[in-house]
């Protein structure tokens, strides 16, 4: 495909675990792209043992979909000007911080969907009444 200039794509692929001694890292997919030299390509990997499952999120970046969907803790940032429709999901707990991020890189985000079991460890509200405590 030597005339192709640019490739805008959107990969979402799941495997069990299976007892699996090495397993697949952001590095060993971007190096897959290496011959992808006028995109910007965009990878994540997690690993989620409680449902013996890893998930792999590849995309062209700038991300033109309006819809990101299964968002995790990794999410690697940026801005997505075009997303109205968000899903977050992971097992481990989302922080405040994360909330902050996903505020920032979805500017334009109309619908937000959490599927999340674990309670946050680092409540920004317990931190707030502190402080108003403190003003007393």
């Amino acid at each position: 495909m030597p005339q192709l200039n640019k490739f805008i794509f959107d990969i979402r692929s799941s495997f069990h675990l299976h007892n699996q001694i090495s397993l697949v890292s952001n590095e060993d997919i971007q190096h897959t792209f290496n011959d992808f030299q006028n995109n910007q390509i965009i990878s994540c990997v997690d690993y989620f043992y409680k449902f013996g499952r890893d998930e792999c999120h590849i995309y062209s970046y700038p991300y033109e979909r309006k819809e990101y969907h299964r968002i995790t803790n990794n999410f690697p940032g940026g801005i997505f000007k075009y997303v109205r429709e968000i899903s977050l999901f992971d097992e481990r707990p989302f922080e405040h911080n994360f909330f902050f991020q996903i505020s920032q890189s979805f500017p334009f985000m109309k619908k937000l969907t959490l599927i999340n079991e674990k309670p946050q460890n680092d409540k920004q509200s317990r931190k707030l009444d502190d402080n108003n405590q403190n003003l007393s």
